[in-house]
């Protein structure tokens, strides 16, 4: 009988994925040519990289920032979302997302995602606002767009604002438009996990001037783009890049369109692979997303299909036979930062009636999702060969027809 690897059977695969980040000659020329230069801030780089990565994503304005959180933080301040403010996100991303709220003195208020995408479930956001909510972050899950257009009405409806956090979705697109593009502000990270990255960095995009001046305002000491040096019409901080990360940029974005469409013809391999097995569905892809990112492959895992074996003792199995695997996040309203960051918050908000209680959150779907049910496979997984993308099916395979020997 074929034994698992992970009871010391011989594994599908011994050969490593590709790595990541990717980078050859024209990168080092990149930064090279900024440290010769002897303009390491605030020169040309910078402001070409902002009008690139703008119009990649269609929109009209962009401010390069530091990070994917300080994006959102900046996005909200720009908003002025502050003090007493809610916000609504999803209880399954990044803590970023949430963290950036807090940051800015504003109640994160969480809120269940929909059980087939794991993006922000509008439903339970229509149920969340009141009269407190100034703004609802949808986050751009595994580079699948949300569903923006049942956002964007409800927002719009309510005289909210919306925000896309797309730190997971460079080059997505929703119904033809990029995103970033949809809402009032899109934020973007360039840490070095992310399909387009310079180890950290960050971007805002919007096509509201007054919005997109702010938040330049905000990111770069409180100064105005037309205003002298030492004039600061707002309160605002240092939240800039160097030109060496937007030189480096400057050339990623070169190859980020070739490395889309790998990831996207291997992704679309693996979900018609996985269709053959049982216990392990693939996201679905709303029909309305014109372009997924890809930034990871998650699937839902029933441990029912492979004998009651746990989650984990599954990710365990696909990790010895040579499939690098994790199972992603945890609930975020579980997190002690929370918890700790309000406990003296000295307002009441309308959703808690009364002070912030995360102990008060509970949504099942996410809650579900962490303990037992997804499986995350990174983007470079996906820059492979198609072998590489049939192996990681063979391995699953493999897992399903000996799963007996799990226990």
């Amino acid at each position: 009988m074929t034994a698992l690897a992970v009871g010391g059977g011989t594994p599908v695969r011994t050969t490593s994925f590709p790595s990541w980040p990717v980078y050859d000659a024209d990168d080092e020329k990149a930064l090279l040519d900024v440290l010769h230069s002897g303009r390491w801030f605030l020169a040309d780089r910078v402001e070409e990289f902002e009008r690139v990565f703008a119009a990649y994503q269609d929109a009209q304005y962009g401010v390069s920032i530091s990070s994917g959180t300080t994006a959102l933080q900046v996005a909200l301040e720009a908003l002025g979302v502050g003090a007493g403010d809610e916000v609504i996100v999803p209880s399954y991303t990044f803590v970023a997302t949430a963290s950036a709220v807090a940051t800015v003195g504003s109640v994160p208020v969480f809120v269940d995602v929909d059980p087939e995408t794991y993006n922000i479930d509008p439903a339970s956001v229509e149920a969340a606002v009141t009269e407190s909510t100034r703004a609802v972050i949808a986050v751009h899950l595994a580079g699948q767009p949300a569903d923006l257009d049942a956002l964007g009405k409800l927002t719009a409806k309510r005289g909210i604002a919306l925000i896309e956090d797309s730190a997971q979705a460079h080059g997505a697109a929703w119904k033809g438009r990029k995103v970033g593009a949809v809402g009032d502000l899109g934020t973007f990270s360039f840490q070095a996990s992310k399909n387009l990255n310079a180890g950290e960095g960050g971007f805002i995009t919007t096509d509201d001037e007054e919005l997109a001046n702010r938040a330049w305002s905000l990111h770069n000491c409180g100064r105005a783009r037309e205003g002298a040096w030492y004039e600061h019409p707002l309160v605002g901080a240092n939240y800039r890049i160097t030109e060496f990360q937007a030189g480096l940029l400057l050339n990623q974005i070169l190859r980020l369109d070739d490395q889309m469409a790998t990831r996207s013809l291997n992704g679309e391999l693996l979900t018609s692979l996985l269709s053959q097995i049982d216990g392990v569905e693939p996201l679905r892809v709303d029909p309305r997303v014109t372009r997924h990112a890809y930034h990871l492959y998650v699937i839902r895992y029933d441990a029912d299909s492979f004998g009651g074996a746990p989650r984990d003792r599954f990710i365990e199995a696909l990790e010895a036979e040579g499939i690098p695997c994790s199972s992603g996040y945890r609930p975020l309203y579980g997190e002690p930062a929370f918890a700790a960051s309000f406990r003296d918050y000295p307002f009441e908000t309308a959703y808690f009636d009364g002070k912030p209680d995360y102990a008060r959150f509970s949504c099942p779907v996410t809650e579900r999702i962490c303990a037992d049910e997804a499986v995350w496979l990174t983007q470079n997984l996906l820059l492979g060969t198609e072998q590489d993308t049939r192996d990681i099916a063979a391995a699953i395979s493999k897992i399903r027809e000996h799963a007996g020997q799990l226990k």
